[in-house]
């Protein structure tokens, strides 16, 4: 196998790397080892993933094939990441997230406890795309404990997803989403409570005190 581990990089005990995989690349400005990078105990890293430094990641975190991680983000316990996904710097991922294959998660995202973003999820933070002060003006989504985003639905910057709200399939969301609904569409309505469908993220609490 060949891999490339930087300096200043910690793994805990019982990890798994696949193929090709580089954990601890220095970002535009720094050098080897001078920005630390965690990853805790448990980890299973497919082949082709790429982690920047920076990066604290907890206990149990996996990856599929050819995930990139920019530098400098938290990322909780129990978290996934499916394949050919991207994060990019500066966002928090809290425990038990689950991301599907092939989404993009921009600067300054938090993604709250148990959400879950299905393949081909696009979240967004460019208010301004392409002029002088975009990066001045960069605004990430937030994903509500325990929302579902649904496949290849778009969220537009600075949007808040309430908690346990369901983002249907293709959706485009242009505004904040109200706590425990459902919303679908291109721009995305409000069309019932997630409730009404069974949906019940109270009741679906996992334990996250299992010890490593």
């Amino acid at each position: 196998m060949s891999q490339i581990i930087y300096r200043n990089v910690s793994l805990g005990h019982s990890f798994k790397l696949g193929h090709h995989v580089i954990l601890g690349e220095p970002p535009k400005g720094f050098g080897s080892g001078e920005l630390q990078t965690v990853i805790g105990a448990l980890a299973v890293i497919r082949s082709h993933t790429v982690i920047y430094a920076g990066n604290h990641i907890g206990n149990y975190f996996q990856t599929g094939h050819h995930v990139m991680i920019r530098e400098n983000n938290i990322i909780g316990n129990h978290v996934s990441i499916g394949s050919a996904t991207v994060i990019e710097h500066h966002t928090v991922i809290e425990d038990w997230v689950r991301i599907h294959s092939q989404a993009f998660i921009p600067e300054y995202c938090r993604l709250q406890e148990g959400c879950w973003l299905g393949p081909n999820v696009v979240l967004t933070n460019a208010k301004y795309p392409n002029q002088p002060n975009t990066k001045e003006n960069l605004a990430g989504v937030t994903v509500g404990r325990k929302a579902v985003i649904g496949a290849n639905a778009t969220i537009l910057p600075g949007i808040v997803v309430g908690a346990g709200a369901i983002v249907g399939a293709g959706a485009v969301v242009v505004r904040d989403v109200p706590a425990g609904v459902v919303i679908y569409g291109n721009p995305a309505r409000i069309c019932g409570n997630a409730s009404d469908i069974g949906y019940n993220p109270i009741g679906n609490d996992r334990n996250t005190d299992q010890e490593v």
